[in-house]
């Protein structure tokens, strides 16, 4: 086990299915300065075995119960998408910090609520875009806030693959199921439309937003033919930066996604892979002042694990958030509701205006 440092954060996780068991629970495990301290589940048979394989010192099947625990200082929200909202805001109500998985909520009125809870309690809360923990990625923010000047344009891309599923089977932890597991009471793929833009395009706009600034508006287009769905999307940022956004899924290729920024000062390519490979982005900033590439090797890629500290270290130290806080994750959702009302009405759609969800 890598070593601890005297002062950590008591993590609980909510939630004890796929992405705490692929991402949140070693996180939790190898993080520095934080501890997986407890594990959540209506599933007894899960919430155990999940226990006894990473070691969590306490287990509970009433949520109550786990926020009422004094020893508790924060909890991940490792639901499904449905379930975001009220838990956050519940954790929040009981005094705890909260790292919530993304995207933050359906609707804009569920975040909206969600907001008011956020400043009201007065505690850390972050979404989990992890892909700002991404070494690549923090060497490119760096670099155009420092020394790129001027954004002129940025393009980005998040494509996924038909082969995904054998490639994550390969190298994910096994998937332990449970047939008591709570699941939301509409099945979230039913719309897939729907399902890809809240389980893929909130990223590929997070990431856009990271670089580029606020979103204004969007048009959109959608193809959908031959079971891909393609969204292409011209942004209007708040900066003046000209953007372009390519969410394409079950494309007929390997997993493919990236960015290209053009400044006054140099420019940056990027391409990002699979998140469960634990490998940095290639990012290759071009600087005009020496007319020379250069490129981060970041041999730490676990980002998810490196979001946990770096969320930690915002409670502990009182450090700057690094992640996304509750306005960013606002964003992502108005974004990805604009887009889709963009592609119904074949017209530009502002993000201030729109209301509902995707």
């Amino acid at each position: 086990m890598p070593a601890k440092d005297e002062r950590r954060l008591r993590i609980g996780v909510l939630g004890a299915g796929q992405i705490a068991q692929a991402a949140h629970f070693e996180s939790c495990t190898k993080a520095a300065n934080a501890d997986l301290y407890a594990i959540c589940d209506v599933a007894d048979d899960l919430r155990e075995r999940m226990a006894i394989t990473h070691g969590a010192e306490k287990t509970y099947a009433d949520y109550d119960r786990m926020l009422a625990d004094p020893n508790l200082d924060a909890v991940i929200i490792a639901t499904a998408d449905a379930f975001h909202v009220p838990a956050s805001i519940k954790a929040l109500e009981a005094g705890k910090h909260v790292l919530c998985e993304k995207p933050v909520a359906v609707t804009v009125e569920e975040c909206l609520e969600l907001k008011a809870a956020v400043e009201k309690a007065g505690k850390t809360f972050q979404v989990g875009h992890m892909k700002r923990f991404d070494a690549g990625l923090q060497a490119a923010k760096s670099f155009i806030r420092d020394e790129m000047g001027e954004m002129i344009a940025l393009k980005a891309w998040y494509c996924d693959s038909t082969h995904r599923y054998p490639m994550t089977d390969a190298v994910q932890p096994l998937i332990v199921t449970s047939a008591n597991a709570r699941k939301p009471s509409a099945n979230p793929k039913a719309d897939l439309r729907r399902y890809y833009m809240l389980a893929h395009g909130c990223h590929l706009i997070d990431t856009a937003r990271y670089f580029a600034g606020d979103i204004v508006s969007v048009d959109a287009r959608l193809s959908e033919r031959a079971g891909i769905w393609c969204w292409f999307v011209n942004v209007e940022f708040a900066s003046g930066t000209l953007g372009h956004l390519d969410l394409t899924v079950q494309v007929r290729m390997d997993w493919h996604e990236g960015f290209q920024i053009y400044g006054k000062n140099g420019s940056i390519l990027g391409k990002t892979y699979n998140p469960w490979y634990y490998k940095t982005s290639e990012v290759d900033i071009f600087r005009e002042a020496d007319g020379m590439t250069h490129r981060i090797l970041g041999a730490d890629g676990h980002f998810y694990r490196r979001q946990v500290e770096g969320f930690a270290r915002t409670i502990l130290d009182g450090a700057a958030m690094e992640g996304a806080d509750i306005d960013d994750g606002l964003a992502s959702v108005q974004a990805m509701i604009a887009i889709a009302r963009s592609v119904e009405s074949g017209k530009a759609v502002a993000l201030a205006d729109v209301t509902g969800g995707v």
